[in-house]
């Protein structure tokens, strides 16, 4: 009977002592330690926290600098673009009005021209008229007889009459010419058309009445007729094959198409311009509208 009480005795010392150092605190240096070793963490949680926000909010600063000289930039860009717009529309405007005022100038100049080879054509026609004239003349005087022919009662001689020179007109033709080619350089233009019209009327198989027909379009124009000025256009294109104003009328027309808004007609004539008059300061003036308009003109002028 003891060794039963003996061996539960031991069981129950064995256990109770099991169960103190389970149950029992541990020693109060290993807790300290742990709770400074949390600390620690913690302190190095907190630290990188805050390297972390001071490194984003350092990166955010230099992010807003850099879009905002972006901003600057591009304002600055902007402005100058502007500049630079406002510039090149300025050089377009004068060049085309000297571009405008050489051409007027240059057509003067090629009138003035052919005036003056049209004169040359008419005296070298009276110098001819004068030279058969003389020599009918001589041919008369050797031929007629020793005896003077009898006169009528009008005291008149017998015979043929002699053709006298070419009269005037030629000379009035160019004159009234000259004289509506001045009024119309001089911006006097209600007189100039009165005067073209007129030499047209008066002399229309004069070598210029083209030229005239052609300046009825240009004085329409310059008054904002566009209208008026095609129909004039028109007039030396279907009437005057041989004219030294096709290709000018041909390029006039195709701009007073464009100023009335007639794309399509405008674009087609200023690229006919090109193709039928290659190499002529009318084609480059077509050339470049048409560069302005954002068109190609024809890669294949037509053959001479």
């Amino acid at each position: 009977m003891r060794t039963p009480w003996l061996f539960l005795t031991l069981a129950a010392v064995f256990f109770g002592a099991v169960g103190g150092a389970i149950l029992a605190p541990q020693p109060a240096g290993a807790v300290s330690k742990e709770m400074i070793e949390l600390q620690q963490q913690v302190g190095q949680l907190l630290q990188g926290q805050q390297d972390l926000r001071s490194a984003v909010d350092s990166n955010g600063a230099t992010l807003r600098t850099l879009v905002q000289q972006s901003l600057d930039s591009l304002g600055r860009f902007s402005g100058e673009m502007g500049s630079l717009q406002k510039s090149v529309q300025e050089m377009q405007a004068n060049s085309g009005s000297r571009i405008d005022t050489m051409a007027q100038q240059t057509q003067g100049l090629s009138d003035n021209l052919q005036d003056v080879q049209a004169r040359v054509g008419k005296l070298s026609q009276q110098l001819t008229d004068v030279q058969n004239l003389l020599q009918t003349i001589d041919g008369k005087i050797s031929g007629s007889a020793p005896s003077a022919a009898p006169l009528p009662t009008g005291g008149e001689p017998t015979g043929g009459n002699v053709a006298a020179p070419a009269g005037l007109s030629p000379i009035s033709a160019d004159t009234l010419y000259q004289n509506a080619l001045r009024d119309y350089n001089t911006g006097k233009y209600d007189l100039a058309r009165q005067e073209f019209s007129d030499y047209i009327k008066n002399f229309p198989s004069n070598d210029l009445a083209s030229n005239a027909q052609f300046y009825l379009g240009e004085v329409a124009y310059a008054g904002g007729d566009f209208r008026g000025a095609i129909a004039a256009y028109d007039v030396v294109l279907m009437n005057y094959p041989n004219s030294f104003k096709l290709g000018a009328s041909l390029l006039k027309k195709g701009l007073a198409e464009l100023e009335l808004g007639m794309k399509a007609s405008g674009t087609r004539d200023l690229r006919e311009v090109v193709r039928r008059f290659p190499n002529s300061d009318d084609a480059k003036r077509a050339q470049a509208k048409l560069r302005e308009l954002g068109a190609t003109p024809p890669t294949h002028p037509a053959p001479h």
